[in-house]
Order: C-alpha cells, then structure tokens, then sequence
C-alpha cells in the first residue's frame, strides 16, 4: 500500500462506511464527506480507512430497500468485526440506511458517530412549495385525474428533486436521522443541515476529529444508548410528526441494544407529544425550512420540560448541555407545546381481532372524516392483483369502501415493501375523492400520507387475521378508541381460520430465502430473529 510504518503503527484506525453509490441521489456526495471526515482523522492523529457498504437508496432499490436492511446491518457488523477497526464513523441517510449502519454498529459495540447524509434543498413549481414524495403521490392523482399533463409531470419531477441528499420532507429518511440525533448517537443538530450546505461538510470533518477523541474516551454505543434515549429519541418523533416506519426501526434498534421498548411504549407518548414540527406531510414546510428555523435543537428544547436531558451522546455532553443557547429563529415552522400543528397525533397503534399484535396508524395524514369508520371490504390478495383491477371501471367500489392488500407484510411480499398507501380507485378520483379508508401488512412511504392503517401483524402471509378477510366483510376503525375490528363473530373466524393454508416461500435460494426464513414480524422490528438480543460474538481469532 506504500504506508511508511509510522503513518499507521499506534494510531487509532477509524473505519468509515460509506454507502456512495452512483443509483443514490441520496447519497451520491457521500464520496466528498468521506474525504471531509479522513481529513479530520489525519488532523487529530488517527488513521482513515474507507470501506464502502450497500447502498440503500430508497428511489432506485426493487423490490424495497427494507429487504435489505438487514442485509446492511449484517454488512456493517462484519465490516467491523473482521477488520482491525478501533472506531467508525457511519456515512449515510436514506430511510433504511440509518438504522441498518446503526443496527450493526451497535452490535459491534465500538465507538461509532453517525454522519447523517441531511435534506435535499427545497422545491418549488409554479410558485407552490413542493415536497418530495409528498407532492409526487398528490400529483400523481392529479395526473391520473388528467388535471395536468404529461409533459407538466416530467417538469414538477425536475423541480421536486433539486440537489442531492434525502427527502426534503419529513419522510423516514428525516425522521431517522432526527432521532438517532435526539438519541445521542449524532454531533448535535447534525441532522438537520441541508446536504448542500458548506456547514454539512464542516459537519463531517467534526465527526472525523470526534470519532478520534471517543476511541481515547472508549465512547461506544452501549455507554450511550439506555431506555431514557429510546424514550428521548420515540418524543422527537411524535413532535416530528415522524414517519410510521420509524416504529419498526425502533423496535429493531432497541433490541440490538438489549433494551425494552415496545409499540405501546411509543403509543402511550403519542397520546401525551403532539405535532410540533410543521412539516409535510402533515405541515406545511420543508426541510430546509425547519433547519433555518433553529433545526433539531430548537425543536427539542421546546420538548425539554418533557425530556431526560443527562442523558449521555457521542458528543461527551448530555443532551441538556448539549441543548444549552438553542433558539427557535421560526415558531411557525416549529411550534410550541401550546401550539401544535394539528389536531391528530403522529402515531397510533391500533388493535383487535384483525390486529392482535398491533397495527399502526398516523393520524395527523389522515382524513378528519376516516378517523371512526365502518366500511365494506374491497380484497387485494397482492400488489399484483391491486394493480390489475383497481382501475376497472366494473369494480364494485364507492367512497365508503375499505381497501384491503394482504400478502405484502415482511415475509409475505418479500421485504414489506411502501404498498400501504393504496391507490385511489381512478374512477372515485374523477369524482374528487382522495383519500380512503386503506389496510394492509405493508409499510407506507414517510413521505406520504392519507387513512392508511399499516404494519398489520401477525401479517397474513403467516396465518394473521389479514387473511382471513372477505369481499364484502365489514370493517371498522375507531382510532381514538385504538381499536380495528373485522366485523364478524369469533366463531366464524374461526371456521375461517381452520380453512387457511400458508402460502409457500415465493423465494427459495439466496439472501431472499434467509430473509423469508429468518425475518420477525412488524410489532418485534423486522429484524432476523438470529441477530435479536444474542450473546456479544467474540473477538475472531487471527492466525
């Protein structure tokens, strides 16, 4: 490698993985904030050493990046294991990637600080804000409808999308990278500077001279990370008005972590957070705006009466400390406790015979009218079936229908892909409807938004209540009351029930097969049942 011996020999080896790849345009600067990060490294007298990593770019990854998420994490560890790493800075953003390289990292257990990609700049089309995701899934309807043209469609695609980095809406990407930074595992405020921003790039290179200083201090992820920053990290995402995925990546990040935390956890500080962060999809703003309001700190120290603040971060600071001088320069963009975006909590976890592990719902996108709703189900047994006969005109379906998609949860699908926000049957948009009533087993975008109850487990690719629902059946919602109800009588799901027969693994070879086998369901994480809460994989010996 043409190393002289002292430019290595007693100096800390910081890894960074990096997860660049030329099909992310989340990502596609990380190359430059890795040179960013090995400059500080050699500066504080360590020494850089890159390893690149799968890249988990939401736009461009089939059938869903959530499929290999897991994989990522697996990667992150090994990286890290089998290497003569003593620290790692972690480069990445997009939705899945934050909790995959946070997931092995915190397996792994050495110090490890978290370079979050940050935010895309805003957009704007026609003199209206634009969000990513968000306005995509609107305009898509408006499209279908025929209110705008093919040609406007290509040109709002160009503007929605304007420099690299993450959503510029509170998808998940923002929403996870919000957290782990609540939580300690992120410089503080990290993850609210736009990824074109020169101070995003002064960010990196602090972590590369940070990651150094923790290596000396043995900072690692266990003497960080205990419930109270969990519980820290679940209040920044109500006030976030965060994405529903961030439930499942939670449940997966605890569990590496060896700590209690479970969907009730998260539905009981719902009830008590609401929205503060305003925000698409449940607000009005964009990221960029939320980071010139005062970013992550000010929105936390409007928390703070409700915070754990000694709690610890890779800073060396608590959050208090770290906290201290943060001012809201916006109380529009970020509201006080007093003054919440909406009406509707961020998160609600819903239950009943058709849920009896959990369902997620996320009030603030939803349908004021939808909210308590009895409906006849309409059956997709695939996302195949949704989309061959959602559009046909002969389909017996009217405003009041609830859509049902079974068969697209962790195991069923595979990788519980973003087909929770059913489409509009096109003919009830020609006659201006645009949201219903929708459920199934699968995730939805962050970005998105409507009356979509989600992650329903057990899913039914495993013999979960899901599937055992019929054309015809009625279905009620009452989301204040947390409950989501197959109208039937328990005898009759029953006689149902024994009628059942699971579907054989769509997949047999490869990581694909280890995922159908292995993965747990939406309410335990997602992640392999092997890498939950197992024993600390000692050193590998070196021959």
């Amino acid at each position: 490698m043409g190393l002289r011996r002292d430019e290595f020999m007693n100096k800390p080896v910081i890894g960074i993985i990096n997860t660049w790849s030329d099909l992310s345009p989340c990502h596609a600067h990380l190359r430059d904030r890795a040179e960013a990060v090995k400059r500080a490294v050699w500066a504080s007298g360590g020494y850089p050493v890159e390893l690149p990593a799968l890249s988990l770019g939401e736009v461009l990854v089939k059938p869903t990046t959530m499929l290999y998420r897991n994989f990522l994490a697996m990667e992150a560890e090994e990286l890290l294991r089998c290497h003569p790493i003593d620290g790692v800075v972690l480069l990445g953003g997009c939705d899945k990637t934050t909790p995959a390289l946070l997931m092995g990292a915190i397996s792994m257990d050495i110090p490890a600080i978290f370079c979050p990609a940050g935010p895309m700049l805003n957009g704007k089309w026609k003199g209206k804000t634009l969000g990513a995701g968000t306005h995509t899934r609107k305009y898509w309807d408006e499209l279908r409808s025929g209110n705008i043209t093919q040609e406007e469609w290509v040109d709002l695609e160009s503007r929605m999308t304007r420099s690299n980095g993450t959503c510029n809406t509170m998808g998940t990407a923002s929403t996870m990278t919000s957290i782990v930074d609540a939580m300690g595992l992120t410089l503080p405020g990290a993850s609210s500077i736009p990824a074109a921003d020169a101070a995003h790039i002064r960010m990196a290179s602090e972590c590369g001279s940070r990651i150094v200083e923790m290596i000396w201090e043995d900072l690692k992820p266990s003497d960080i990370l205990t419930r109270d920053n969990f519980l820290n990290g679940v209040k920044c995402y109500m006030a976030l008005g965060g994405s529903t995925n961030a439930a499942i990546h939670l449940i997966a990040l605890a569990r590496r972590a060896n700590v209690e935390l479970t969907l009730d956890d998260m539905d009981v500080i719902a009830r008590q957070i609401p929205v503060l962060t305003n925000i698409f999809p449940s607000g009005q703003y964009l990221m960029e705006d939320f980071y010139y309001a005062g970013g992550l700190p000010a929105l936390l120290s409007h928390l703070s009466s409700q915070l754990k603040l000694d709690t610890a971060s890779v800073s060396g600071r608590t959050l208090g400390e770290n906290l201290a001088g943060a001012e809201c320069y916006n109380e529009d963009v970020i509201r006080q406790l007093d003054n919440p975006v909406c009406e509707g909590a961020a998160l609600a976890v819903l239950r009943g015979n058709l849920a009896p592990r959990g369902a997620v719902i996320k009030p603030s996108s939803a349908d004021a009218r939808l909210i308590k709703h009895r409906g006849k189900a309409i059956v997709f047994d695939n996302h195949a079936d949704l989309m061959a006969r959602i559009d046909d005109p002969a389909l017996d379906v009217t405003a009041d229908s609830v859509l049902v998609l079974r068969n697209a949860g962790p195991k069923g699908a595979p990788g519980m892909p973003e087909w929770g926000a059913l489409p509009i049957p096109k003919k009830l948009l020609a006659q201006g409807v645009r949201d219903m009533l929708r459920l199934s087993d699968a995730r939805m975008s962050g970005t998105h938004y409507g009356t979509c109850v989600l992650h329903i487990a057990p899913e039914s690719a495993v013999g979960g209540p899901l599937a055992l629902v019929r054309d015809g059946d009625e279905i009620e919602l009452d989301v204040d009351e947390r409950r989501l109800a197959l109208c039937i009588s328990d005898k009759e799901l029953e006689e149902r029930r024994q009628t059942w027969r699971a579907p054989s693994p769509r997949i047999d070879r490869g990581y694909t097969a280890i995922y159908q086998e292995h993965v747990t369901q939406a309410d335990q994480g997602c992640d392999f049942d092997i890498l939950q809460n197992g024993q600390r994989q000692p050193e590998p010996e070196i021959f």
